[in-house]
């Protein structure tokens, strides 16, 4: 063993590779070469017909998908609430079993003005159907009628229609009833799986244009396909050739049974893949004897290759034990730099052991003070005299406000958050009148504490407010501003939180009767804070206001996150 490696030289892994890959895949390749012209005859033949029955098939999927839709419809037709005349009860309960088929359905008038559309609230303003051309069609012929593609004004996307008129006893309800999908669910139907590198499948409607496709030249939904190309796909099924860029096209159509579309299958003839089923003998016979050749010249190379693997594999096995482990010398370059990488990771590995215990040291740490939060919000509400129902609803409520603030924690791996961003982010679950929060405040970052115990106070003013407050009539605004205030006597800066709320409803007296949100918002506001709480039920609004340390709030330069550990 030690003559033979005196004739490798010490080059790099590569090197050896490729006189493995030339042992073995030169002579093969040469057999190969002499194979292929032998089968360059039949493979044009076999390649046709399998793009023909490619195209059948995906043309059959997306019948049977249309044919869904029609059935769907027509049960839907039958619906007792549709022939009550009562579409909200029918709107409901279509748009909750559809929704997880991304089907959508619309019911319209003879004129195409939408009497209901799932896609939206039934209470939602609703305009004319977007394709008045297969809503007429439909009407006119009596039977169902699947559109050409189109950009749906209320989806945003480019979708088609199932329509199906309705029965004149139901006319009360509406003319027709259309099912809409995004023409890209179709995909799912039209998968390239099989087909050669290079190769295309689409859908094409009555007019010429791309329903949806998918491949390497995947056509745009909405665009126009090939005119040209399009006018020489004759017949039901079948296969044409056609000159397109460098190489030459193949095309296999089908017509989907019963509707106006195709299904086309193309891609470059020259990347599909040839058969050698008529010369296997031959290729077997001719590959043995190159194979024993290659796999001669691969025993050599590889009893090169195997001291150092060994060396190396000797040195995991050590690291795996927990030693430290010097780097050994090989003769392959790449082997060398393998055992040095080796070498610094047994002396990483001890160093990363001890970060993670205090890494571990720390999530426990912040974990207490989350359970402990959790549990006195608990004790409070369970004091409340209030159904299990309403119990289980403010805990909840109030979980997920602080579910809100932790995730914003942990995205920035628990290094604080802008208080800025703490306010947009709990505004934002009341998104219907978070345009009509004003902040005021030069922004800094909370300290992660901070960014707990504010979110629990921002969520119950929040929360209050839209239930009872300025957001919960149209004109109510609301203004929260922060600022430094230097107060009397005190040796450090004071921060002022001031929540305040304007044209709202008009508040006659305080409110009698206090609950857990009062607490939050009073006394753990000013324990959490260490700081004093107002609040005032002014006639236009509630007015809160928080004066703390600053320090209370703001992240200090040396303070440690998980980050900062871990490195």
């Amino acid at each position: 063993m030690l003559r033979i490696s005196r004739f490798f030289p010490t080059a790099p892994i590569g090197a050896y590779l490729v006189a493995l890959a030339a042992g073995i895949a030169l002579p093969l390749l040469i057999f190969v070469a002499y194979l292929m012209l032998e089968l360059e005859a039949n493979e044009r033949e076999i390649l046709a017909n399998e793009t023909a029955e490619d195209a059948q098939l995906i043309a059959r999927s997306v019948d049977r998908e249309l044919q869904d839709m029609t059935t769907t419809l027509r049960l839907l037709s039958n619906s007792p609430e549709l022939e009550r005349g009562d579409l909200r009860s029918f709107h409901n309960r279509t748009q909750n079993s559809l929704r997880s088929n991304s089907l959508y359905v619309l019911v319209v008038n003879e004129d195409g003005q939408q009497r209901l559309n799932t896609r939206v609230p039934f209470d939602t303003q609703l305009g004319k159907t977007s394709n008045m051309a297969s809503l007429g069609s439909a009407l006119k012929t009596g039977v169902t009628e699947v559109s050409d593609v189109f950009y749906g004004v209320t989806s945003g996307k480019h979708v088609f229609n199932v329509t199906m008129p309705l029965p004149k006893e139901i006319s009360y309800s509406g003319a027709a009833m259309i099912m809409t999908q995004n023409s890209e669910d179709l995909q799912k139907l039209i998968s390239t799986e099989g087909l050669s590198a290079g190769w295309t499948v689409a859908v094409v409607d009555g007019s010429g244009q791309v329903v949806t496709s998918v491949g390497a030249h995947a056509p745009a939904a909405g665009s126009p396909f090939p005119p040209d190309t399009l006018k020489l796909m004759t017949g039901f099924k079948g296969t044409i050739e056609d000159v397109g860029g460098k190489s030459k096209q193949m095309y296999g159509y089908s017509q989907i049974t019963g509707w106006t579309w195709k299904a086309v299958v193309w891609g470059p003839i020259d990347a599909a893949q040839a058969s050698i089923l008529t010369t296997w003998r031959q290729l077997i016979a001719g590959g043995v004897i190159f194979l024993t050749v290659g796999m001669l010249i691969a025993w050599l190379v590889g009893r090169q290759l195997r001291i150092p693997i060994r060396q190396i594999a000797e040195m995991a096995e050590r690291m795996g034990k927990g030693e430290i482990v010097p780097p050994v010398e090989t003769k392959i370059r790449e082997a060398n730099q393998v055992a040095i990488a080796l070498s610094n990771a047994s002396f990483d590995r001890s160093q990363a052991e001890d970060r993670i215990h205090l890494i571990l040291h720390e999530l426990v740490h912040r974990t207490k003070n989350i359970l402990t939060l959790v549990q006195a919000m608990m004790r409070q509400l369970a004091r409340q005299d209030t159904t299990m129902e309403e119990f289980q609803k403010a805990i909840g409520n109030r979980l997920q406000g602080l579910g809100k603030s932790i995730e914003a924690l942990a995205k920035e791996q628990w290094a604080g958050v802008s208080i800025r961003r703490v306010v947009e982010i709990h505004m934002s679950t009341f998104a219907e009148v978070a345009d009509r929060v004003e902040l005021q405040g030069a922004d800094f970052t909370l300290k992660a504490e901070a960014v707990q115990n504010l979110g629990l106070i921002l969520h119950e003013l929040a929360t209050n407010s839209v239930k009872y407050g300025a957001l919960s009539v149209p004109q109510g605004k609301v203004r929260i501003a922060w600022k430094d205030v230097i107060g009397e006597g005190e040796e450090e800066t004071l921060l002022r939180l001031v929540w305040e709320e304007k044209d709202g409803p008009k508040v006659l007296s305080e409110p009698s009767r206090t609950g857990f949100g009062t607490t939050i918002i009073k006394r753990h506001a000013a324990a959490a804070f260490s700081g004093h709480v107002d609040v005032d039920f002014r006639t236009n609004g509630l007015c809160w206001i928080l004066t703390a340390p600053r320090s209370s709030f703001e992240r200090g330069e040396g303070a440690e996150s998980l980050k900062d550990i871990a490195i």
